[in-house]
């Protein structure tokens, strides 16, 4: 799954370096504009009937396709896989940008009853996402969120692209998988987490696996629900602030040389530009909180230390929020969003915000974290895609800007969908759920103990994600877990884990030679990867039909 070193082919270095396709050539620019009205749609009637927002990357790659078999001049030009991954880019940004990052933090406001703050929470929101993605841009492939790490929903856009283009026996192994994947999710089954379980890390998916399970069991077995008695908060404050410290650690160089990494895992972002894009991110999303403040009236209702405080406390929650939903994302396919948002939330009630800068404070933490998750997804599609390019070095820098790019299209044509239909869903009632939660939330207050309870299982949260290393991030995906809750998801994801195990012992029998075991675990890693990427994508088409329900 590793992309060619530039120094494993010296050869080919003296060749002109190969130009990836541009994410503003006219045929690409129009479909591109084109699935991202549509994906922004998708996106706002899912998030306000159904309260999900699903990944509609899937669907872009295969219209994409679709389109590039047209034999009309210029649109074959959309069979190269590089063009179709810059459409599927467009099209899931488009999507998670207008529901998760525009329209839920402007329902807030409009839910608390204040229609004035509307339009500056949207201007705070467009802020918290252009800078969400430009840190990603700026730190995807370092030690804190490799390349090579799974991201899920990534490796199943890539597949799909590339089972499309070359068929044959990959073609049908995705094919099968996609089809186990949409059927299962047709009957209810969280078919998404199973294939999750055959893509990442193990230790990290194990303890994401046995999260969910607590969650499922624990009303029945131990008589409580630990998401209404915040034990899943109270542990994600605790692995959040060691996998802060843990991402603090990654970004230090010793001795001014850059880490050296193993065969095969070559970082196109070293310590010294990861620590650049987290403190430009830091500064610019302050910087966004100084604008919500002024813009929505906060500077008013604050003296100037509690301004101060509050200014610094969103810059914090905005970064805090997009790192913790961007490691959790790149290990299990979900992002706890809500729930972290919700952490912050309860932190202002503690501090005793008053109610409309509480608002705009949890708006604005919500703006972050989704598109950042999805921005990843779609990196490692296209670094799956371009990983065969001589030279590989400069041909994956320019992909990934033009993805880049075109994302920023997708962003701009779901600002201008939300901008224009907020007011029509509102007025009918179809507010994001996630968004009354909060108003509720802050209306009604903590009830006594939660913050003692949150404090205590911060102490195993953060135990946890310290044993696990940042690299495993077992804390992280333990809360995650506890909080997606989601019924029957963790024994997919523990399923998974076990057929992986048995399939990669089965395929080692009778095998002695070191090496002939270690080409045997790669096939049989490729192998299932090819599935779960299938059951991810079979599952995401299943989200996407779900609109045909909304409507």
């Amino acid at each position: 799954m590793n992309p060619k070193s530039p120094a494993a082919a010296p050869a080919a270095t003296a060749a002109p370096p190969e130009r990836h396709p541009s994410a503003f050539e006219p045929v690409t620019l129009v479909l591109t504009i084109v699935l991202s009205v549509l994906g922004a749609l998708i996106g706002i009637v899912l998030i306000t009937s159904l309260g999900v927002s699903p990944n509609t990357a899937v669907i872009g790659a295969l219209v994409a396709m679709l389109i590039g078999r047209v034999p009309v001049g210029m649109l074959r030009r959309m069979r190269s896989q590089h063009r179709q991954n810059l459409v599927q880019s467009a099209i899931s940004g488009s999507t998670f940008a207008a529901a998760n990052s525009l329209l839920t933090p402007i329902a807030v406001p409009f839910a608390l009853g204040r229609t004035d703050l509307v339009w500056p929470m949207l201007g705070g929101a467009v802020i918290g996402l252009a800078v969400d993605s430009w840190v990603l841009f700026r730190v995807f492939d370092s030690t804190l969120l490799p390349a090579t790490g799974s991201w899920p929903a990534g490796i199943a856009a890539a597949e799909t692209i590339k089972a499309g283009d070359t068929g044959g026996r990959k073609a049908a192994i995705l094919g099968a998988g996609a089809l186990v994947g949409l059927v299962g999710a047709l009957f209810k089954l969280p078919t998404s987490a199973a294939g999750v379980g055959f893509l990442g890390n193990i230790w990290a998916l194990l303890m994401f696996g046995i999260g969910l399970t607590a969650a499922q069991y624990a009303p029945d077995v131990l008589h409580t629900d630990l998401l209404a008695e915040h034990v899943p908060h109270g542990m994600m404050i605790g692995a959040g602030l060691v996998a802060l410290v843990q991402a603090l650690l990654l970004m230090r160089t010793r001795g001014g040389q850059a880490p050296v990494h193993a065969p095969g895992e070559e970082r196109t972002v070293e310590a010294p530009r990861l620590r650049r894009g987290l403190l430009e991110g830091m500064g610019l999303f302050v910087c966004g909180a100084v604008v919500v403040a002024f813009a929505g009236g906060v500077a008013g209702d604050l003296s100037v230390p509690a301004l101060i405080g509050w200014i610094a406390l969103a810059g914090v929650a905005a970064i805090v929020h997009q790192l913790i939903v961007g490691l959790a994302a790149m290990h299990s396919g979900w992002f706890p969003a809500f729930a972290v948002t919700l952490i912050f939330l309860i932190i202002g009630l503690v501090a005793h915000i008053p109610t409309v800068p509480l608002a705009l404070l949890v708006g604005y933490t919500a703006s972050t974290g989704p598109a950042f998750a999805d921005l990843g997804y779609d990196f490692k599609a296209g670094w799956l895609l371009r990983r065969d390019a001589t030279p590989w070095h400069p041909f994956e820098m320019d992909g990934r800007r033009q993805q880049y790019l075109a994302q920023l299209v997708g962003f701009g044509v779901a600002l201008v969908v939300v901008a224009v239909a907020w007011k029509t869903f509102f007025s009918d009632g179809k507010v994001p759920p996630v968004a009354e939660v909060y108003v509720t939330t802050i209306k009604s207050g903590l009830e006594p103990g939660t913050l003692t309870t949150m404090l205590l299982w911060a102490v195993p949260g953060a135990l946890v994600q310290f044993l696990g290393g940042p690299s495993r991030q077992m804390g992280v995906l333990l809360a995650t877990g506890l909080m997606v809750a989601t019924p029957q998801a963790g024994w997919m994801v523990l399923g998974a884990l076990a057929v992986r195990q048995l399939y990669t012992m089965w395929r080692r029998r009778g095998i002695t030679d070191r090496a002939a075991r270690e080409e045997s675990d790669e096939q049989a890693e490729n192998d299932l990867s090819l599935v779960g990427a299938g059951l991810v994508a079979g599952s995401s088409l299943n989200d996407v039909g779900q609109l045909t329900k909304a409507l």
